[in-house]
């Protein structure tokens, strides 16, 4: 009995620790293949629900969290010192504002899905950007604007909010040499 405990920990532990692979989508699927977790089939779900290439959906957990079950944006420092509260609620591999993550809930009935859960978070990555698609007609293979959308929301990005937004735009130049970069590991991928 204590066999089974111990087994079962250790695969909830593995589930939590960030992945070694971050910067090679070959090495990241092939380092999260597990029967419980598996992160290729997650992708290809989303990637195949929403339209948006692999790639970007990748890309966007890695800019959002660094693959990072329970990230967060830090805390604001009172008197320079004390920690206080966050500058948004942000949470989890999308980064998904409570907010939006409501709506993503309520619109596609998915009542379980978690903010820690990878598969959750690249669907939730798929529907936010298939959103910038039809509310602002980005298309799904331009990572440079479906990033400022996702950094600005919907009605931020219509409004042209990133422009002069040195944090957007240089954001948005990383996230379009992730998405290649991924892009062209995929391609050599055995699986």
């Amino acid at each position: 009995m204590r066999w089974v405990f111990l087994a079962c920990l250790l695969v909830l532990a593995g589930c939590a620790s960030v992945p070694r692979h971050t910067t090679n989508a070959c090495a990241l699927f092939d380092e999260n293949d597990g029967f419980f977790n598996n992160w290729r089939d997650a992708t290809r779900k989303a990637e195949a629900r929403w339209g948006v290439p692999a790639p970007i959906l990748l890309a966007t957990i890695y800019t959002e969290s660094g693959f990072r079950s329970t990230a967060r944006p830090p805390r604001r420092k009172l008197l320079g010192f004390i920690p206080w509260s966050r500058p948004s609620t942000a949470y989890g591999y999308s980064q998904a504002l409570d907010g939006t993550w409501s709506h993503y809930v309520a619109e596609t009935g998915r009542l379980t899905a978690r903010r820690t859960s990878f598969a959750d978070a690249v669907d939730f990555a798929g529907w936010f950007h298939r959103k910038s698609y039809e509310t602002n007609r980005i298309a799904l293979n331009d990572p440079y604007n479906l990033y400022l959308a996702y950094h600005s929301g919907q009605q931020g990005y219509a409004r042209q909010s990133y422009v002069g937004n040195a944090e957007a735009l240089n954001g948005a130049q990383r996230f379009t040499k992730i998405a290649y970069r991924y892009a062209a590991q995929l391609r050599t991928c055995p699986n």
